[in-house]
């Protein structure tokens, strides 16, 4: 969750860590801090709230050009979100100072041992810990980078350290265990940052890191080793994104912007995945068509709005491969005592490729000789490196906290998967696979109109601004679509929002149906398993009790139209593909309702967009 970007170079070391910082706020945070090195001095600033404390703390006390620095900003964990607990954190001589994301989980033995020895502690932090114990290393070793070796041998946990020293001042260091960190490579400078977007201004050569690896940066050269300090491989490649895409690009909101990104999102995560010769090709499939054939249950593990994008695969899997398939909640998977085995394909589904939860449930499902394939939006993460294989998303930068367009790419990616496996298991012929292509291919234009006929959304979210409760129903797909649209409503308008399947109603949730609830229900098309027949119903049922219905409906759908107090109308597409276009006028109805409600749409209280810790 946590921000952290390192620099070496001839640059001005405040301005790139400071810039660095301020692309990474979409982190979430609750403190920042620099720390640079300045004619053998280690000079630093630290602030509790947002960045702009941090800009007066330093423009109240500037700091001298320095050409070599670290910053942070902090999701706080051990401690307070206070001054003192801020990083960065020094040793007791001020010779080395040390960023930390992550949970150091034996932190409290190390503490005492040093506080035993004599060290004397500033903060509540676990990261402190780490300053001292280089300190003690420090004083066996002139290297910095063999005495953040020792002491990552002695560390528990997760965490990535990026630390810099008095003494060796063109100079950073940074190591990572199951947690992000990755180096960018320029001319006469290089960087390090918990993601690209810390150096993108500057570079777009990027390196991968690897588990349980250190990294020493100067302005000509990058050396990765392990914590034993053996040389260690590293896999070099080129981001194919901007400064400029993690811009607002003219939209009060970067949720507005990615909202409106959402046809190319789709369009591009299908891009290149059809041969000539009509086979379907996905990114890095390392997993043969013969384990694929044998595998006889699929598991989707997901968190949050990717959880929903799991539910919807549930369906298109079961549907198309006629495999058994169940979805999982990282967070409990590996708690309940799963049965898998090698004909198990665990499938996971992360934007960031860093949710520590799923990261975890990956390795329990490879323990116990699953396979596991990831869908995932970040080149060069975790998740896909400890996959056997991966679809890449595509969908570029997701700044805002509350995903959007990575919620449509995780859906795309999810049908081609599932076409993929049918594919490889004989249900589907190439025919049928071209045909259902050529339907999702579509879509792009279906999400344009979707977004072209936003304001009757926008006016909607006005008028209902003053709700404290709104529900959503949905059956099938609509199903996790409604699941959707109440966790969007959630964070960002901090509001009581609800979804439930439709047929469940009559099972305990209509007693809460009172005189102008706001409920939205979201009816399939006509003509599979009376879906839309017994949703119409539903929708009477509620309408009776005195709720409020918007009703998002398919063209021509004229049986909603008595029953519907507003009505939003939504292409029509096949069942399984109307997530693609029914989840938009939900984002959209989100992001106005939190905006009217004075709300930070982009950076909701209490939230981060990458959770890598448990």
């Amino acid at each position: 969750m946590c921000g952290i970007v390192g620099y070496v170079g001839q640059r001005s070391a405040l301005d790139v860590v400071m810039g660095g910082l301020r692309r990474l706020e979409y982190r979430g945070y609750d403190s920042g801090g620099v720390a640079l090195v300045h004619e053998g001095e280690i000079l630093s600033a630290k602030k509790a709230g947002k960045l702009v404390n941090l800009d007066a703390e330093l423009a109240a006390h500037p700091l001298p050009v320095a050409h070599t620095g670290i910053g942070h900003t902090r999701w706080a964990t051990h401690g307070a979100p206070n001054d003192v607990n801020a990083h960065p954190h020094l040793d007791a001589t001020g010779r080395v100072a040390v960023v930390h994301n992550g949970i150091i989980e034996n932190f409290a033995s190390l503490r005492n041992e040093l506080e035993a020895r004599g060290h004397e502690m500033l903060s509540e932090t676990d990261t402190e810990v780490v300053a001292h114990l280089l300190h003690d290393e420090l004083e066996r070793t002139a290297d910095l980078s063999d005495a953040v070796r020792a002491v990552c041998r002695r560390l528990e946990g997760a965490f990535t350290l990026v630390i810099c020293d008095a003494d060796q001042p063109d100079v950073v260091v940074g190591a990572r265990r199951n947690s992000p960190l990755v180096v960018g490579r320029g001319e006469g400078e290089n960087f390090l940052g918990s993601d690209v977007a810390a150096f993108i201004e500057y570079t777009r050569n990027a390196v991968e890191l690897g588990q349980d690896q250190v990294v020493t940066i100067t302005p000509d050269d990058i050396v990765v080793t392990d914590f034993d300090g053996r040389p260690a491989e590293t896999k070099e490649y080129h981001v194919d994104w901007d400064v400029s895409a993690a811009e607002k690009g003219g939209f009060e909101w970067f949720m507005l912007k990615e909202i409106d990104e959402q046809p190319s999102a789709v369009a591009d995560t299908l891009r290149g995945r059809h041969s000539p010769g009509g086979l379907l090709q996905l990114d890095e499939m390392r997993i043969s068509d013969t384990e694929l054939r044998e595998v006889d249950k699929i598991i989707v593990i997901a968190c949050g709005t990717s959880f929903y994008a799991a539910m919807v695969a549930k369906y298109a899997i079961e549907h198309w491969t006629r495999t058994p398939c169940e979805v999982e909640l990282a967070s409990e998977f590996r708690y309940r005592d799963p049965i898998l085995n090698k004909s198990t394909l665990v499938v996971t589904i992360s934007q960031s490729g860093e949710t520590m939860d799923t990261l975890m449930a990956i390795r329990y499902a490879r323990q116990q000789r699953a396979r596991v394939l990831s869908i995932c939006n970040t080149n060069g993460s975790t998740i896909p490196r400890e996959s056997d294989a991966v679809i890449y998303t595509h969908a570029g930068p997701e700044v805002a906290v509350a995903s959007t367009k990575g919620f449509l790419a995780q859906v795309v990616a999810c049908y081609l998967l599932a076409l993929y496996i049918a594919q490889v298991k004989g249900m589907k012929y190439g025919d049928e696979i071209d045909g259902i292509l050529a339907e999702i291919g579509r879509i792009p234009d279906g999400i344009q109109r979707m977004l072209d006929e936003g304001d009757q959304m926008r006016k909607l979210a006005t008028e209902l601004a003053g709700s404290r409760s709104i529900l959503f129903l949905g059956r099938h797909v609509g199903y996790p679509v409604a699941l959707e649209g109440a966790l969007k409503l959630k964070e960002l308008a901090y509001i009581h929002a609800e979804g439930f399947a439709a047929g469940e109603l009559k099972h305990g949730p209509i007693a809460v149906i009172e005189q102008g609830l706001p409920v939205f229900v979201i009816v399939p098309p006509k003509g599979r398993d009376q879906l839309q027949e017994k949703t119409v119903s539903n929708i009477q049922e509620i309408r009776a009790r005195g709720a409020r219905t918007i009703v998002l409906a398919e063209d021509g759908d004229e049986d909603v139209v008595p029953y519907a107090d507003h009505l939003i109308r939504l292409p029509k597409v096949p069942t399984l593909l109307q997530p693609l276009v029914s989840t938009v006028p939900l984002q959209i109805f989100a992001a106005e309702f939190a905006s009217q409600l004075g709300h930070d749409v982009d950076q909701p209280r209490n939230l981060a967009k990458s959770v890598t810790v448990e």
